[in-house]
């Protein structure tokens, strides 16, 4: 936390507004994510020490009220701290002893005159009647003469029920020492310098067999012009020496990049680490360059490769092997293998073919592509003639739909995936950050996909299995002896002539509008020889498309 962090929090926020992915505004040095109950809690720099809670890891809403209302946080601070105004730094939340730890930063802008405090609660809501702060006072102090800065704390529960403390900053790099497991202070021993070189923002973590020592360097605080950057460490002990992946010591300026700028994520900053269910989330802040830099708390997925290392990425997507291609997936409406999945309307792959969910048949109309752009961003085609998944029109409007278009690199082509707490993915386009979602929760099969503003909808998460097989590679085979009358149709009535054919299985009726949307769709299950439809269409130039088995017939129809 630097000069200016405080000035860019308060221009960059919006104000108390829920924002639907890639983070919310005001987001800066947050705190590790901790759970209470159904939410999940971020706690960041801000008067009174600010938070924010989300029930699925993708939508985040600022909490109801700071830690210290109306600026009313502890006597002991200015004793330690003078000129210190209620805006707290760097907090860190962990849960330890059937209560929940929150340490806090008091300092003051390029001064070693800093302490860290430490208040607890039993519970994070802020509607429970159990939820009181109690202020338990100093946890460290330094001053101007001190060797150290005591800013940015971190704490880590070791296997064996240790309980380490990180902090510091560029004035005298990194500290680690012991806690006492049940107070949540230090318990006097030694104070191990383990990281130097302009370094704050640290943070310890346990992996096999090594201790990893997460810092940052660069620049803070500079909105898009920020360099600040992320490095990592390791050792076999909790209080190092850490090296990094060439073996130079974080204490001699070394440290291997994990997380740098890139695209819209300017100066990472501030790592926190939440594992629940064999997911890892690695929580930092980034300021927005398609924002006017504005910090926002960013979610990455966190790995760790063969030799040991961990990896952070933005794309939750894992490549797919099988179906001849990488990357190709079913995308269903919820995990039941029964579900509803995307599908090309028609099973044609033709521009401007409407993009529906309907029942699941394992074609290749069914089966979507999807091309890693870089953090988190996608493109997403038809494994039934290579077509993406487009906004039409490239309309960001709620309510747009989607369709098949020929691949242009716009915007409205692309989709950013977030990855919520159940395992389903939340698409956000780029040229609205309104998501994919089903019209109006409609549980009906042809229906049209959309895009609407996030609220947490079952109908705006998606659950992607890996394609292990095609059953049509190639368009439907032409549905013959079958003819459609009268042309021009009038009142939207007409019939369909099915004499010619010998086969009586079910047929199914589907009517498309010119922007391929979905009209009509009827299944006949004992169809007549000449079998009268009555969608009741409105004057103009309608698509007819009947399919039996894997057969397809097509037909322009006027309505007069």
């Amino acid at each position: 936390m630097r000069v200016g962090a405080l000035l860019l929090l308060l221009l960059g926020w919006a104000g108390p507004q829920a924002q639907a992915l890639q983070g919310p505004i005001g987001a800066h040095d947050p705190s590790t994510i901790v759970k209470d109950g159904n939410k999940y809690w971020v706690f960041a720099t801000g008067q009174g020490i600010y938070s924010m809670y989300s029930t699925d890891l993708v939508k985040w809403t600022p909490g109801p009220r700071t830690v210290f209302v109306n600026n009313a946080y502890p006597g002991w601070i200015n004793t330690k701290v003078p000129g210190f105004q209620g805006n707290f730094w760097a907090p860190e939340c962990v849960f330890m002893n059937g209560k929940f730890y929150l340490y806090y930063s008091c300092s003051t802008f390029g001064s070693k005159v800093s302490a860290i405090g430490l208040a607890t609660n039993v519970t994070l809501d802020p509607t429970s009647p159990n939820y009181n702060w109690v202020d338990e006072g100093e946890v460290i102090s330094t001053n101007a003469n001190s060797t150290v800065n005591a800013i940015d704390p971190a704490v880590f529960k070791d296997t064996n029920n240790d309980v380490w403390f990180t902090y510091g900053s560029f004035f005298g790099g990194i500290r680690i020492t012991q806690l006492n497991a049940a107070t949540g202070k230090p318990l006097g021993g030694t104070s191990y310098a383990v990281a130097n070189g302009g370094v704050e923002a640290a943070y310890l973590k346990k992996h096999d067999n090594f201790y990893y020592l997460f810092i940052n360097r660069g620049a803070c605080c500079n909105g898009i012009n920020s360099t600040y950057h992320i490095l990592v460490g390791r050792s076999a002990s909790p209080t190092g020496p850490f090296l990094d992946q060439s073996g130079t010591d974080l204490n001699n300026n070394g440290g291997t990049v994990l997380l740098n700028s890139a695209g819209r994520y300017t100066g990472p900053g501030h790592t926190g680490i939440f594992e629940e269910n064999g997911t890892s989330y690695f929580s930092h802040h980034y300021y927005d360059s398609y924002d006017n830099g504005a910090p926002k708390l960013g979610l990455a997925k966190l790995t760790w490769d063969a030799a040991g290392w961990p990896v952070v990425s933005r794309d939750w997507l894992a490549p797919a092997t099988g179906a001849g291609a990488a990357g190709r997936y079913t995308i269903a409406t919820s995990s039941a293998a029964n579900s509803l999945v995307w599908q090309s309307q028609g099973c044609t792959g033709a521009v401007g073919q409407g993009i529906t969910q309907d029942t699941r048949t394992g074609s290749a109309c069914q089966q979507w592509d999807f091309t890693a752009l870089g953090n988190g961003d996608y493109k997403i085609t038809s494994a039934l003639g290579g077509l993406a998944a487009s906004v039409a029109s490239c309309s960001d409007a709620n309510f747009a739909l989607l369709q098949l278009g020929a691949y242009a690199s716009q915007d409205c082509q692309q989709f950013h995936l977030d990855r919520a707490s159940d395992g389903s993915l939340v698409f956000a386009t780029l040229n609205s950050n309104r998501v994919v979602e089903v019209p109006y929760a409609s549980t009906a099969a042809g229906a049209q996909l959309g895009i609407f503003d996030y609220n947490g909808c079952t109908c705006q998460h998606w659950f992607l299995t890996a394609a292990t097989s095609v059953t049509a590679t190639t368009p439907a085979t032409a549905l013959t002896g079958l003819s459609i009358y009268p042309i021009p149709a009038e009142r939207g009535t007409f019939t369909l002539d099915l004499s010619a054919r010998k086969a009586t299985e079910a047929v199914t009726v589907e009517v498309l509008d010119l922007q391929g949307r979905s009209v009509y769709r009827q299944v006949i299950a004992h169809p007549q020889a000449r079998q009268a439809v009555a969608p009741a269409l409105w004057p103009g130039l309608f698509l007819v498309q009947v399919r039996q088995g894997t057969a397809l017939f097509t037909q322009k129809l006027t309505v007069l």
